[in-house]
């Protein structure tokens, strides 16, 4: 694909990519699905490219501030395009200037929240543009900003660039991404294609395994009956279908929706609420005890009972005398042990001496719990949180560029690290526990083996919820390569069968069966 404003000193475009980038520019809205690693951007370019010598303005949107930041740096590092024609567009700039950046620029690169307002507000307009490419476009969902750009998009044809390492694993949002997006043609790659292998670093995944101490196993049997107990107001109400306390938490959420969805003159849908807000928050603390350790556990309870305005499902908790009871026994036992996770973290850091390393944790509160731990242990460690906890971005990019330059060996991250900025690749990703989502096994599992081959370790309490998300990401992500793989043959594409569709349904049975195993 002949190209005069991509820089050829720089971009090497290998040959899936513009054999995509070729299928976008022929067959409409495209949603590409490509692991992360593998150049989504560079598909990207080559689509934007093709617009820009038409004489056709560009619209990359993003999730982040950070992340938009970070293409407008990317495309004016690439391209020969002037500087001050790719534009950073954000809530920093006043309103009233927006509209002059907005049709002076040929490509803008901004979050759609700030789209969506001035689109709304009529200081701008998309009529004339070429290409709008939405970043993370697994995001396209629901009420998300992206919805509302996406339809002036489609209003003013404007053609539609998905990009993503997973739209999800159920096909009612997969469903949902392509119809936000008028979707007319996907492009899938998996690690397993031919054109796309060769490209590929190994990245050797480990299960490391611990069990629960007795004094934690008691602790979670005692949780356990009280569970069961506050379970039994929803089941008599048959909002859900067993008082079993390791009931998935999917089911917990169903009976959720059901109950918001009563009509308010309903008087029993406030009691159950009130009930199912309890339920909620037993079965947190339940993952916390399995999981995180009895800090984390002892914190929530802590921060229920230091609230001013305690709900009655909270008073509810608190006066009930087994917890009371309990928490005095997870107080003492915590002055003995914590999780052996913490444990077994330094071991895994250890042996990997010398390696840059990625720790995700799911409860922004342990993060400086095991940061801590870390350093205790003579490991050089920073923690890396969102605004949520009082961190700004520069700081955020300081504690990257300090990461990256190696002044500091692992990186504890929340959820932030798996998208929205700039996130050097380590040799190895610690999951200090599993996450039920395939979108953030992919994202968190991508900050490996991006430039030579890497691996990812699973930290997985035996027994507990760790095991059951462990096999329903993994799970998942099989689903939704199948399920993509249907849907880009009904597009008229040839649909990707990596590893077979046997394959695929054995792997999923499998995955399925150790659920029902834990879970039941």
């Amino acid at each position: 694909m002949p190209s005069s404003l991509i820089d050829p000193s720089k971009v090497q475009p290998r040959a899936y990519q513009q054999n995509i980038a070729a299928s976008v520019l022929s067959d409409g809205n495209s949603l590409v699905i490509l692991p992360t690693g593998l150049g989504k951007t560079i598909v990207a370019l080559l689509v934007m490219d093709k617009k820009l010598q038409d004489g056709k303005k560009i619209l990359f949107i993003a999730p982040t501030k950070p992340l938009s930041e970070q293409h407008q740096k990317s495309i004016t590092s690439l391209t020969s395009l002037p500087p001050e024609k790719v534009v950073l567009l954000t809530g920093n700039i006043a309103p009233g200037k927006r509209a002059d950046v907005w049709n002076a620029a040929s490509v803008i690169c901004a979050t759609p929240q700030t789209i969506e307002n001035d689109l709304a507000a009529g200081r701008i307009s998309v009529a004339g543009f070429g290409l709008c490419v939405v970043d993370e476009a697994h995001r396209s969902v629901k009420r998300y900003a992206y919805t509302a750009v996406a339809e002036a998009c489609k209003q003013n044809g404007v053609q539609l660039l998905g990009l993503t390492a997973s739209p999800g694993g159920k096909k009612e949002r997969i469903d949902e991404v392509v119809n936000a997006l008028g979707i007319t043609n996907i492009e899938i790659r998996t690690e397993t294609d031919p054109d796309v292998a060769p490209y590929v670093k190994q990245i050797d995944a480990t299960v490391v395994e611990v069990d629960l101490p007795p004094a934690f196993l008691r602790l979670k049997r005692s949780l356990e009956e009280i569970i069961v107990s506050r379970l039994e107001p929803l089941h008599k109400m048959r909002l859900i279908p067993t008082t079993n306390p390791r009931l998935p938490k999917r089911l917990l959420l169903d009976a959720g929706k059901k109950l918001f969805a009563f009509p308010n003159s309903n008087r029993m849908k406030f009691i159950m609420l009130s009930h199912y807000a309890t339920a909620m928050n037993l079965t947190h603390t339940q993952e916390l005890l399995e999981t995180q350790g009895l800090s984390a556990f002892l914190s929530f309870f802590a921060k229920l009972q230091a609230r001013e305005e305690k709900s009655k499902a909270v008073r509810r908790i608190l006066e009930d005398p087994r917890i009371k009871e309990l928490l005095i026994h997870a107080e003492e036992a915590r002055q003995a042990l914590d999780h052996p996770k913490l444990v077994k973290l330094v071991e895994v850091v250890k042996a990997r001496k010398g390696k840059k390393m990625i720790v995700f944790v799911q409860f922004r509160d342990q993060v400086k719990r095991v940061v801590q731990e870390l350093e205790k242990n003579g490991i050089t460690a920073r923690q890396f949180v969102g605004k949520k906890d009082g961190v700004k971005l520069k700081d955020q990019q300081a504690a990257l560029a300090d990461f990256r330059e190696g002044k500091f060996e692992v990186l504890v991250a929340s959820s932030i690290g798996e998208e929205g900025l700039d996130i050097p690749s380590v040799d190895t990703v610690i999951f200090y526990e599993p996450v039920p989502s395939e979108i953030r096994l992919i994202q968190r599992r991508g900050r490996a083996g991006r430039s030579k081959s890497g691996e990812v370790v699973f930290l997985v309490t035996k027994g507990t919820r760790d095991e059951a998300y462990h096999y329903a990401s993994k799970s998942r992500e099989k689903k939704m390569r199948s399920i993509v793989g249907k849907m880009q043959a009904g597009f008229g594409g040839k649909a990707q069968k990596p590893s077979g569709e046997k394959k695929v349904e054995r792997n999923l049975k499998a995955g399925q069966a150790k659920m029902t195993e834990f879970f039941e």
